[in-house]
């Protein structure tokens, strides 16, 4: 494209809010609540996704003569492979094994976000090729041993072809809304047994307890009190130090409030669990979960059948609940695969990675089929 110039930002607060909210949300698409100003920038604001973190931003913008915002590309100088949800480590160990540096390295995703979506942000194709472009350079300049697009949307998968970047698939669990009226109609979808084993799976949960759903207005401090002394205690847990503190979460709510949807337990008249959503235009993200004491089929209520009531509820085409989580199988949710593209500039270390990557995705893939067996649903054409 005549007069397009590509640069690279080290924050958020180098663009217009404005300006790259009309990149990454433009009319026509779905709107991405991950893809927003104010998410991304909340991530740099509150010290998530820093230099000091790992993250150092990098973002590659595209612009006209005139200044105006052509196009975006979230980025990140990478100096570990944590928070990504794509795992590369044994690439990084093979690499250094070799004698090579495999840190930093070159990532385009929404940090500790494994949601598939745009990340060439731009409504013309030939800018989307020049900010792929742009970052396949970057990488080879600066000797990077990798730049990987993790959760790329199905445009970004037609560029990436194109550009003849490696392709990896891994899967996910998702839950599809084929156009169901109630929870009642979900269920009548399903097998017998497993219509059954739901019902009796709701009530148990539902026995001693009081779940509210709060989005909006309703969410207030002492909400996010409880939801962050959830999240602590789950991701330290899990990860041994949470990813994200009370500062992102503060802001997000300032910003975002009207995006979220959060699901609360309250026993004895106090809350003691919370799942985190964020709402799209066509799709419920179950992001982050916790509780502060047990209950019976608590996580499987508060993140799985209350994201399929708001989805059921509000219309929306289907919930997206996170990485990995066989268990969603029989609660409604459908493996389907999830993907990234990968450039690789060392020619040696490229075609080992390709011959690795033609056995997993063959691999995963029979997965898939294979799972269809353990589908719940009633046995059809």
């Amino acid at each position: 494209m005549t007069g397009l110039s590509l640069r690279t930002l080290s924050s958020l607060t180098e663009v217009d809010k404005s300006a790259w909210d009309l990149v990454a949300n433009p009319e026509g698409e779905p709107y991405d609540p991950f893809l927003c100003w104010d998410f991304l920038h909340a991530l740099e604001a509150s010290g998530c996704a820093t230099t000091e973190t790992g993250w150092q931003p990098a973002h590659i913008v595209a612009q006209a003569k005139d200044g105006a915002l052509l196009g975006a590309l979230p980025a990140y100088a990478k100096a570990h492979s944590y928070g990504e949800y794509v795992f590369d480590h044994a690439w990084a160990d093979a690499y250094e094994r070799a004698g090579g540096r495999y840190y930093p390295k070159l990532l385009s995703a929404i940090p500790f976000t494994p949601v598939t979506g745009r990340r060439l942000l731009s409504p013309d194709e030939t800018v989307r090729e020049a900010l792929a472009r742009a970052a396949m350079q970057i990488a080879e300049q600066n000797h990077l041993p990798v730049w990987s697009m993790n959760f790329p949307g199905s445009g970004d998968l037609e560029t990436g072809g194109r550009l003849g970047l490696l392709h990896r698939i891994d899967r996910q669990y998702i839950w599809e809304n084929d156009g169901y009226r109630s929870y009642d109609d979900f269920l009548a979808a399903l097998a017998s047994r497993k219509r059954k084993a739901l019902k009796k799976e709701r009530a148990a949960a539902n026995a001693d307890i009081e779940i509210t759903g709060l989005t909006g207005d309703d969410l207030r401090p002492e909400h996010w009190d409880v939801f962050f002394a959830c999240y602590q205690e789950t991701g330290s847990r899990k990860w041994g130090q949470p990813y994200l503190n009370r500062d992102f979460f503060d802001r997000i709510h300032q910003a975002m409030a009207d995006r979220i949807y959060m699901v609360m337990a309250k026993r004895g008249g106090r809350y003691f669990a919370a799942a985190l959503n964020f709402i799209g235009s066509d799709a419920l993200y179950g992001r982050y979960w916790g509780r502060l004491a047990n209950s019976p089929f608590l996580h499987f209520e508060l993140c799985y059948h209350r994201a399929i009531d708001f989805a059921i509820e509000h219309g929306l085409a289907r919930v997206e609940a996170g990485a990995q989580g066989e268990h969603k199988l029989a609660r409604g949710y459908r493996p389907r695969p999830v993907h990234s593209l990968h450039h690789i500039p060392d020619e040696n270390f490229r075609r080992a990675v390709a011959d690795y990557l033609d056995y997993e995705r063959r691999t995963v893939l029979a997965d898939i089929e294979a799972q269809q067996a353990e589908w719940p649903f009633k046995a059809g054409p």
